[in-house]
């Protein structure tokens, strides 16, 4: 896609700090640098998000990010990670390529990645009429 920084890296017109690549996804660190080892997969074709992307596709790509992870966890002394996507424009999501953050963690590392969310005045009840798919097995 054109103007996406995010397939000029898949193309190699832009650089990045390579963590794992495979025919459909690519692992990099996230040039923010906030925390260590703050990582970025994406998939090797251009999808806005998991809104657009195809099952199968979106199944290598999260196979790439469970890679990663376990790497992270099981050979680079980590305790654990956390994965986060935004996924549309009222997500806040920011490149409008789907990625994926995977952020290393340490027990006790200082940092705070879940956001604190104000409580829902809405009862349980009444978001599982709005909410629930029909074809539920």
């Amino acid at each position: 896609m054109e103007d996406c920084i995010f397939c000029d890296i898949v193309l190699g017109k832009e650089p990045c700090y390579k963590i794992y690549e495979d025919e459909f996804a690519l692992a990099f660190l996230d040039i923010a640098n906030d925390c260590s080892g703050h990582t970025l997969v994406i998939p090797k074709k251009h999808y806005v998000s998991v809104l657009d992307c195809e099952k199968s596709y979106l199944d290598a790509v999260m196979s790439a990010v469970q890679k990663v992870s376990n790497h992270y966890v099981k050979n680079c002394g980590f305790d654990g990670v956390n994965i986060m996507n935004a996924s549309g424009d009222g997500s806040e999501q920011s490149v409008f390529h789907l990625h994926f953050h995977i952020l290393p963690r340490k027990k006790n590392d200082g940092l705070h990645t879940f956001p604190k969310l104000p409580k829902n005045k809405q009862s349980l009840e009444k978001i599982v009429k709005k909410l629930k798919m029909s074809d539920i097995i």
